[in-house]
């Protein structure tokens, strides 16, 4: 089976949103497409072992946000890269609570919806969520960021969740190239890092000290020479 041929299909950037009580979460997801018109449905996947699993789980709802091509590699990774079992992922993000009480991040979102779960499938790792929309408002105008964007413009990485993470085989690095060994993103001196002030020519050994991975917030003495 040639996995390259799963590269042709076409998947977004969407940060997926769930409560348990008083409590929020989410997390990076590329899979959340519409199915249905009347009523209206969308279906996220989730995998199980992520704190979203169980939150959509015990509330039933969810909230789609949909990020913009302009979103930094710093809210990719917080939402994709870290786990809200320790950290607040919603700490420094602007976000907003929908009348259910569901958060959507509302930075460098071009628009996001609610919905209440109406079944699950079963999908090994992960769980298919089929929602009704209940709610769903434009935020602002733009591009609407896609996986290719992410992997070949934003040089961003895949957690091992992901559900496209065993056909992703990310490209050996050349020489010069340094990698994020806590989340696989590549730094590569000809692109620089531009989100992070640091312009293309630049070598990692001129990197400031205080430099850390645009995705997971590692610092320079995670990186490893490819």
């Amino acid at each position: 089976m040639n996995e390259k041929a799963l590269f042709k299909l076409t998947y977004g950037v969407h940060v997926i949103t769930s409560k348990k009580g008083d409590r929020i979460n989410g997390q990076i997801a590329n899979t959340a497409i519409q199915i249905a018109y009347d009523p209206i449905t969308v279906t996220v996947s989730i995998n199980k072992n992520n704190l979203t699993h169980a939150y959509i789980k015990d509330s039933r709802t969810f909230a789609v946000s949909v990020v913009g091509q302009d979103a930094p590699l710093s809210l990719i990774g917080q939402f994709g890269f870290k786990s809200g079992r320790d950290v607040d992922k919603f700490e420094g993000i602007n976000y907003k609570l929908t009348p259910n009480g569901v958060p959507y991040v509302t930075d460098y979102t071009l628009s996001y919806m609610e919905a209440e779960v109406l079944q699950e499938v079963d999908a090994g790792t992960h769980t298919i969520f089929i929602g009704k929309v209940i709610g769903a408002e434009v935020l602002q105008e733009g591009t609407p960021m896609t996986y290719a964007y992410y992997h070949e413009i934003k040089r961003g990485s895949v957690p091992k969740t992901a559900p496209t993470y065993s056909a992703l085989k990310e490209p050996k690095p050349v020489s010069e190239k340094y990698v994020c060994s806590v989340c696989g993103y590549t730094y590569d001196p000809e692109l620089g890092d531009p989100d992070g002030g640091i312009a293309p020519g630049t070598a990692f050994a001129d990197l400031p000290e205080d430099w850390v991975c645009p995705v997971c917030g590692a610092g320079k003495g995670d990186f490893e020479k490819a």
